[in-house]
Formats: structure tokens, C-alpha cells, sequence
């Protein structure tokens, strides 16, 4: 895998993640109201120092094991039944239509509310980082996979992943900010799940092709 390929399945598959309803994107929607734009950009600022620390530290406990073709294989392959699995779920969501952009059920008003009775987004970012479930079980698989192949490609490799993951939450969240504070609707229910079928779609065959690579390294040392 190359740096522009690894930029940009790591946006896609980030930017799938992003989209579908979760504590932050309720937060965003939520507090945009009552705060303004930068509530957007600062949940993903709180997200993002709580994902690097993440990155630096798998990157220094795998210095090891990324030499060691069973480990890789395996995290590959495991990484990629995740993603498929994901993926299947997203487009499921999508085409039963159980998925939606509906900013109204947020509790979102006109009227804006004092700011003591709003939440820190940069706190909130870190928070729901931590708590979040999907979180941890996308790190701990498919995150994992993520950081073996982007070392694989030295110093840069981790910077131009970790670059293109956080970009994708960075450019949705943002979106969703500015759509609420200018009042305009750029997307409909129905484009919003076609967005998302598109990338469920990806994430079914970058799963398959994560598989097949763990399943080949795992194949060749067993023969």
C-alpha cells in the first residue's frame, strides 16, 4: 500500500465511521446551537488528542511484533472480518432507511441557551472518545491493522494515516456545524444514506482485501 492509497482508505474509512449517528455527532448537532460553529472542530480536536496518544502508543508497543509475519497476518485478517462486518451493518442501516440526518430530534432551537448551560466540545470530544464502544473495539482491530501497515511504511506512513483519519472527522463534523449555524440544508436523508452506502460498499471490500492479506501471510507460514 502506497501513502496516497493509505491517505485515502484511511479518510473513507474514518469518514464512515464519522457518519453514522453516535454520542458525537448528537453532541455536535446539540451544541452547535447554543455555541456556534467551532463546536464541531473542537469535538474532533478532543477526539484527535486522544487518538494520537492512541497511535503513538501502538506504534511504539508493535516496533516488535511488525517484524513478525504471524502477528501481521493475524491482526490483518482479524481487522478484516471487522470491517466487513461494519461495512454489512452500515448498508443494512442504510437501505432499511434506519439511519438519518434529523437535526430537530437533537433538541436543537432557535433560541440560544447561556453558556453555562452548555458542555466544553474539546472535553466532550475526550469523554466520548473513551466511552464510546465502537471506539474501542474499532481500535483495537481494525485501528490496529491500520498503524501495522502505515509503519510498515516508516515515520511517514503513521503521519499520513493518522492525517487522513482524523481529516475525515474533522471535515464531517465541521460540515454539520456549519450547516446548523447557517441555517441551509446541503444534504438530503436520501443523499446522506447514499453517501453511506457508498462507503459501507468500500468497507466491505477494503475488508476483503485486508482478509486475504492476513489470511495469505498467515497461509505461508503454515505451508
Amino acid at each position: 500500500m502506497d501513502y496516497f492509497t493509505l491517505f485515502t482508505s484511511a479518510f473513507l474509512v474514518g469518514l464512515s465511521g464519522a457518519m453514522m449517528p453516535g454520542p458525537m455527532l448528537t453532541v455536535t448537532i446539540s451544541e452547535t446551537p447554543r455555541q456556534g460553529f467551532w463546536v464541531g472542530p473542537q469535538i474532533v480536536l478532543g477526539h484527535g488528542i486522544v487518538e494520537l496518544l492512541l497511535v503513538a502508543s501502538l506504534a511504539g508497543g508493535l516496533t516488535y511484533y511488525i517484524q513478525q509475519p504471524l502477528v501481521t497476518g493475524g491482526i490483518g485478517f482479524i481487522g478484516g472480518l471487522v470491517l466487513l462486518w461494519f461495512g454489512w451493518g452500515i448498508y443494512v442501516s442504510a437501505k432499511n432507511r434506519e439511519v438519518c440526518l434529523s437535526f430537530s430530534e437533537a433538541g436543537i432551537s432557535s433560541d440560544r441557551t447561556t453558556k453555562s448551560q452548555s458542555i466544553n466540545p474539546l472535553v466532550s470530544g475526550i469523554i466520548l472518545s473513551f466511552t464510546n464502544p465502537y471506539w474501542s473495539l474499532w481500535w483495537a482491530t481494525v485501528g490496529v491493522s491500520y498503524v501495522v501497515i502505515a509503519m510498515s511504511l516508516g515515520a511517514v506512513g503513521l503521519v499520513t494515516f493518522f492525517t487522513g483519519h482524523i481529516l475525515s472527522d474533522l471535515v464531517w463534523f465541521s460540515f454539520i456545524s456549519f450547516i446548523i449555524t447557517t441555517g441551509r440544508s446541503f444534504i438530503s436523508d436520501r443523499l446522506y444514506r447514499g453517501v453511506l452506502t457508498i462507503c459501507a460498499v468500500f468497507l466491505v471490500v477494503l475488508g476483503c482485501w485486508f482478509s486475504y492479506d492476513g489470511f495469505r501471510k498467515l497461509a505461508l507460514i503454515l505451508n
